[in-house]
């Protein structure tokens, strides 16, 4: 029983000695200052990793561009900028510490102006920094070559605008149908294949709401891009298009397939001349529907996409496999 007791008092004093350690002034302070330098070398260690962060980010940012009326290629399409996200980068490396540019977050930033701000212009190619290109095929004429180009096109998963002539979807509505079906875009081409730069303002609104009405009664479509026909056009053909909520669209390279070329001449000359951006005019012939596979196959090999002219002014960045340069950067596009 004693030597109970007296183990008791053992327990007892000792926990006495320890509070009284803990507690002493001397013991608290050195234990705050222990908690001091781990906190200071964490906030050392997390300012260190956010200063890598935020320079690197300086240095690999891309700025937007702005929409821009160009002296020969008209009204061009702004681009999207690219920047470091330095909140979420930061979020993903903390954890070990260490920069890390595997990890690092991007986001797109907008421009100030964009396409639909400029004032009534043509345009002719999309953003010359945008991997992508825009097949243009006019349809007025040529019902047994569509087709063939729609089972190539639909074969590469390819989508291209196909701007209709009103007279003949009204003629042709199965045919038009197809078309946006195979999930391409639809635009005006007028409605009678008039030279539209002869005509009256009355006789320019009459082609231009009839080709839309007859695209909408047969399609369900409201086309926001105008190509005239033949290139033709002048200022008040292109206000007036505006005037309907549609932007008049011309062409970077044409196939000139009207003339019958030998389609591997032709094709070769096009995709020499195709770059990012560019807009290629074509029609429903037998040099264009025997060479296309040939064109979206040199696109391919040149690393461009091909998409409907709405893609290709659309200011969205194509971002391609993220690949680590020399510099430290990371290139997307």
């Amino acid at each position: 029983m004693k030597q109970k007791w007296l183990h008791f008092c053992l327990c007892g004093v000792m926990v006495v000695l320890a509070i009284g350690a803990i507690q002493n002034p001397f013991s608290l302070q050195y234990i705050d200052t222990l908690k001091t330098n781990a906190t200071e070398d964490v906030d050392t260690e997390e300012n260190e990793l956010l200063k890598q962060i935020e320079a690197h980010a300086e240095k690999v940012a891309i700025p937007a561009t702005n929409a821009r009326i160009d002296k020969v290629w008209k009204a061009l399409p702004g681009y999207n900028g690219l920047e470091v996200d330095i909140e979420q980068s930061y979020n993903k490396m903390k954890e070990s510490g260490i920069f890390n540019q595997s990890k690092l977050v991007f986001k797109e930033t907008k421009p100030d102006v964009h396409l639909e701000d400029l004032p009534p212009a043509p345009t002719y190619k999309g953003h010359e920094e945008k991997p992508m290109v825009s097949f243009l095929i006019n349809v007025a004429w040529g019902n047994e070559y569509l087709p063939d180009m729609l089972k190539v096109m639909q074969q590469y998963d390819v989508k291209a605008t196909f701007f209709l002539d009103g007279s003949w979807v009204k003629k042709n509505p199965q045919l038009a149908v197809m078309i946006k079906e195979e999930g391409h875009e639809i635009g005006s081409h007028a409605y009678s294949h008039p030279h539209m730069n002869a005509l009256s303002e009355a006789e320019i609104d009459e082609e231009l709401t009839k080709t839309t009405e007859v695209i909408e009664a047969t399609l369900d479509v409201t086309p926001k891009w105008f190509a005239p026909p033949s290139g033709e056009f002048n200022q008040l053909v292109v206000e007036r298009a505006a005037a309907y909520d549609m932007r008049t669209i011309l062409w970077t390279v044409d196939t000139i397939d009207w003339k019958k070329p030998e389609p591997s001449v032709m094709v070769e000359r096009v995709v020499n001349q195709m770059q990012a951006g560019s807009m290629l005019l074509m029609h429903p012939t037998e040099s264009s529907s025997k060479g296309l596979e040939a064109i979206i196959q040199g696109m391919q090999e040149k690393q461009l996409q091909i998409g409907t002219v709405s893609d290709l002014m659309d200011e969205t960045r194509i971002a391609a496999k993220m690949a680590a340069e020399s510099n430290g950067g990371t290139k997307r596009d």
